[in-house]
């Protein structure tokens, strides 16, 4: 028994032993089974309500960007949705709350918002006309794009004291418009309740206890409206900071079983958008780590008090006021967005949500000229090759490697994210498989017998892999131009991503490479890494 041990802690120090210079390193993936599982549109991005007078740091970043006013036949628009073949898109934003929708008696005063003092975030409410919204849904059903529209959940409470609202919520106005949009026959795949009311709030708050009550009746709403339907839309909220852990374990206490499909909250842990050191905070492995606790924390009041609920995050922009004109939209930015979808995943949260598609600094795509900013290219590479499944890993040696793998999307295997935060150090990277690997050989223990066989469900197992040396592994290298790490252009093995003549997306083209070789990961880089005969018993 003490040999067992002993060779047992022996096993456990070989990474460490492996890594001990720093750029050699050995990473293992438990193919055996999946740690957690994302939604089939994990990724998502929102399209939001800010006029072009919102400003922040004497910047107005948003121009015509918002639901009311953007241009829906612009071609680069069209073609960014339509590349992911079926892209999340949430509806929804700061100003969601203040939205009334034009049906019903609205239909004939339906004003848009406008800047007015004393109006929450120093605007009015105003009102989606069903043109609009008829538009809208136009270009989402030409492009593919799986809707998560934002209602307001303000609608009828008053405010009986600063930033504090009562009453119970007034339907009348989301059931005319979600009835409206039944009849219409557009798809909304899910309805999220409310935006940053939760918790301790940011603009405006409303108890737990009410939020509740109005889950029910929404819930009620849904299940009577979609009666007729052969799909049945989900029920998502609250949008908010999980800043309060016990008033989202009220949510779910009160609303119970059957209502709330999925509890989101929102990620801007970057800081705000004029932080001299959002840089810095990126390429610091313990400051993005440190996020980790509040995954964890989504994850376990959900398992203690609504288990039949899943962890969205509706909406995350890194940086909040708009974003980081100096980051956001940079090559640097991806090392956060990636990260943070690696980490997400990891806490079994099903859907995440990047602020936004377009608009402020933050959005995928530019703004003004709607060509994609480097964050974009990371999304859609998650998006085509990162499939439901999570696998385990584990890495020993420096803490600048960071590493997530997931069942490959559409083909057997497995794919590996790594991500180099360090400026000056390069990796030589090998992935193993914890099912093929033989530690017994040349050992003098025999391969089957019962200790190798206890041994082997004890610790991971380092070694060769299923492929055959003479098998390809697909490479997908991103770095900066010009080593630049604050480029707005990023390049895929060495070549720059962008329009090409025609203004279509470019190809997503990898390099082959062969099994038995490190993978090279340079300082500052990202790296897709598909190996199609991984073999993972999870991704079968």
């Amino acid at each position: 028994m003490g040999f067992k041990l002993a060779f047992v802690l022996f096993l456990f120090a070989v990474p460490v032993i492996w890594c001990k210079d720093g750029n050699d390193v050995t990473i293992i993936v438990k193919g055996s089974v999946t740690e957690a599982e994302t939604d089939d549109n994990f990724v998502c991005a929102t399209l939001d309500w800010w006029p072009p007078e919102k400003c922040n740091y004497k910047h107005c970043p948003w121009g015509k960007s918002s639901v009311f006013n953007l241009d829906l036949n612009h071609p680069i628009l069209f073609k960014a949705i339509q590349a992911f073949g079926s892209l999340r898109i949430r509806v929804g934003g700061s100003l969601q709350d203040q939205v009334k929708y034009g049906v019903g008696s609205l239909a004939s005063t339906c004003d848009a918002i406008t800047k007015m003092s004393g109006g929450l975030f120093g605007f009015s409410k105003g009102c989606l006309r069903m043109e609009r919204w008829d538009e809208l849904n136009r270009l989402f059903q030409k492009t593919g794009a799986v809707i998560t529209f934002g209602l307001n959940a303000l609608y009828g409470r008053h405010q009986a004291q600063k930033g504090f609202w009562h009453g119970a919520w007034n339907s009348t106005n989301a059931r005319d418009f979600i009835n409206y949009t039944i009849s219409k026959g557009y798809p909304v795949d899910s309805w999220e309740f409310g935006n940053e009311l939760s918790g301790r709030g940011v603009a405006a708050r409303v108890d737990s206890e009410q939020y509740g009550k109005d889950l029910i009746g929404l819930k009620a709403i849904l299940d009577e409206l979609y009666r007729k339907s052969r799909t049945k839309p989900q029920l998502v909220a609250p949008g908010g900071f999980f800043d309060d852990q016990q008033w989202y374990a009220r949510l779910l206490e009160v609303s119970g079983p059957g209502v709330l499909n999925a509890m989101s909250h929102h990620v801007y842990n970057l800081g705000a958008g004029n932080d001299p050191h959002i840089a810095s905070k990126i390429t610091n492995p313990k400051y993005l780590s440190s996020f980790a606790d509040t995954f964890r924390n989504v994850q376990l009041t959900i398992q203690r008090h609504g288990p039949w609920s899943s962890a969205w995050v509706g909406e995350a922009g890194g940086a909040y006021n708009s974003g980081s004109r100096l980051v956001s939209n940079t090559f640097l930015n991806s090392f956060w967005y990636l990260d943070q979808l690696g980490m997400a995943s990891k806490y079994k949260t099903k859907v995440y949500c990047r602020q936004t598609l377009i608009g402020g600094n933050y959005g995928l795509l530019d703004t003004q000229t709607f060509k994609p900013n480097p964050d974009y290219y990371s999304a859609l590479l998650w998006h085509r090759l990162m499939g439901k499944g999570v696998l385990s890993v584990d890495i020993s040696g420096s803490p600048f490697l960071r590493a997530y793998a997931h069942c490959s999307k559409q083909k057997s295997g497995v794919v590996v994210l790594l991500i180099n935060l360090s400026k000056s150090e390069k990796f030589s990277v090998t992935v193993r498989n914890d099912l093929n690997v033989d530690l017994a050989e040349g050992s003098g223990i025999e391969k089957d017998s019962s200790f190798m066989r206890d041994l082997k469900q004890t610790v991971s197992w380092i070694g060769e892999t299923a492929s055959d040396a003479s098998e390809k592994r697909e490479e997908y290298h991103l770095t900066a131009k010009n080593g630049d790490f604050l480029s707005r252009t990023m390049l895929l093995n060495g070549s720059p991503l962008q329009l090409n003549k025609n203004g279509e997306i470019p190809a997503l083209n990898p390099s082959l490479v062969a099994n038995s070789s490190p993978i090279v990961i340079a300082p500052l880089s990202i790296a897709f890494v598909v190996f199609p005969n991984f073999e993972a018993l999870a991704c079968v």
